[in-house]
């Protein structure tokens, strides 16, 4: 399918909004992905027609970077992280249990095209591992059992709401916030008391940080 001319506009506006236009391409190879669910070659020559650098500029780009999909994502992504502390602490047992749960595989879109899942090595959010994201939003301390019970409610179309971070929404409502971030979610929670408890105890025993 096309990328709409709708969708060219938004691409014309989020360039404006930088000094050098072609800065603009990684949020707007999140707003393609929004509404074609995967970078198509579709995707790739409008970007290239807006910023007037070349398809293979684009795809060089779109194709560094894990978060752009080359085939069909599906309604949520599924991020696990199996990295260090998330695999000492369960990753791998969360990740063979969404595996089962979706007969899914790795950078695969599940059969009933619901779900794409990616073994992610690092979400960033050592505190609460091990740690699922959906749709990029935040699911902390996950067990086999939670994370399958957060899969069974997508499905049934019930509301999920992230860890620290605005409802689950779908992937291609997310792209679209990564190509717009201003879209009041940000006032979501985002931090709490776990990921605050070093700067607290710091600040009991009078600590301050050293010049290196």
């Amino acid at each position: 399918m096309p990328i709409s001319e709708n969708t060219r506009e938004q691409m014309r506006e989020i360039a404006a909004r930088y000094p050098s236009a072609r800065s603009a391409l990684l949020p707007m190879l999140h707003l393609a992905q929004s509404e074609e669910d995967e970078i198509t070659t579709d995707g790739i020559n409008a970007c290239a027609e807006v910023l007037d650098i070349t398809p293979a500029e684009v795809t060089a780009v779109a194709t560094f970077y894990t978060m752009y999909k080359r085939e069909k994502v599906g309604k949520h992504h599924i991020g696990v992280c199996i990295n260090t502390m998330c695999g000492l602490l369960g990753g791998d047992a969360v990740w063979d249990a969404v595996v089962e749960a979706t007969n899914g595989s790795n950078n695969a879109t599940t059969p009933d095209g619901e779900f794409f899942l990616e073994r992610i090595e690092c979400q960033a959010a050592c505190t609460h591992a091990p740690v699922m994201t959906v749709d990029w939003e935040f699911m902390d301390d996950v067990t086999p059992s939670s994370a399958v019970e957060v899969l069974d409610k997508l499905r049934r179309g019930e509301q999920v709401q992230s860890t620290r971070g605005p409802v689950i929404r779908d992937f291609e409502a997310t792209e679209h916030t990564l190509a717009f971030p201003d879209d009041g979610l940000a006032d979501a929670p985002s931090v709490d008391d776990k990921m605050l408890a070093g700067l607290r105890i710091a600040k009991e025993q009078g600590m301050q940080g050293g010049n290196a």
